[in-house]
């Protein structure tokens, strides 16, 4: 659990470092305004990594269910040669589908026109400069939408479904507790993910895109993930437990 976690923090860290800096910088200056090449590199990498996180959640799934199913032979399964396997395959399979999308929508034809009513670049935000028709790339974009947003989710219900009925099946209140809590994290960060993502990418360009979805799933979703998952830790549960009952000291105010 923990090599996957250092991945999806690994992940996360660089997912907003190639949006954020830029972003900051168009909020502040007047001139919001950024090189082709700096758009041509913010569309791969940041579709890359965000296409990676969906194929890493689902590699988390299933670790999961390996941990709460077969606990007994956890560590024959998830093996560390699989789990580089895993990982390795999630990056190369994120990055290998940015290629071919990036590639695609910048042969979209614009016509000089330069201007992206969004926060950052995006391939719906792109697609929506087209001066030409672009039903194929609306069609291939819900495709590709599909193979990594659908499946994956749907890889991990079916994975939360076999957990679930693992649980049940544990006769003591504590032992599910326990067993369920090791996936609450987990479930809670693939719905405050892949919501916001299926929300922006399942659904035609030319009805426009939110710029606070695309906002949540790229800057609060990261942002969240080290919270989510440190709060398990009961070590910095007490911590958080203990600053919120103390009392503000006012003395020095007065």
């Amino acid at each position: 659990m923990y090599f996957f976690l250092s991945n999806l923090s690994f992940l996360d860290i660089c997912y907003t470092s190639s949006l954020g800096p830029q972003l900051l910088v168009n909020f502040h200056s007047t001139c919001k305004a950024i090189s082709w090449g700096s758009c041509v590199a913010q569309l791969y990498i940041s579709l890359g990594l965000g296409s990676t996180e969906c194929f890493l959640l689902a590699v988390m799934a299933y670790d999961r269910y390996a941990a709460v199913c077969q606990p007994l032979r956890y560590a024959t399964i998830m093996s560390r040669r699989l789990c580089l396997l895993m990982a390795s395959s999630s990056w190369l399979s994120g990055m290998g589908t940015s290629l071919v999308q990036t590639v695609l929508t910048l042969q979209v034809p614009r016509c000089g026109q330069n201007h992206i009513d969004h926060l950052f670049f995006e391939v719906p935000a792109v697609l929506t400069l087209a001066c030409t028709d672009i039903s194929f790339n609306e069609a291939e974009l819900f495709s590709v939408g599909v193979i990594v947003l659908v499946v994956p989710v749907s890889l991990i219900l079916v994975s939360y479904g076999y957990i679930g009925a693992a649980v049940l099946r544990i006769r003591s209140a504590e032992g599910r507790r326990k067993a369920f809590s090791t996936c609450t994290s987990h479930l809670t960060v693939v719905s405050i993910f892949y919501g916001p993502g299926i929300y922006a990418y399942l659904q035609p360009p030319s009805k426009g895109q939110s710029k606070i979805v695309s906002l949540f799933y790229t800057m609060v979703t990261p942002m969240l993930n080290p919270l989510i998952y440190t709060l398990r830790n009961k070590e910095v549960h007490g911590a958080l437990r203990r600053l919120l009952q103390r009392k503000p000291d006012l003395t020095g105010w007065a």
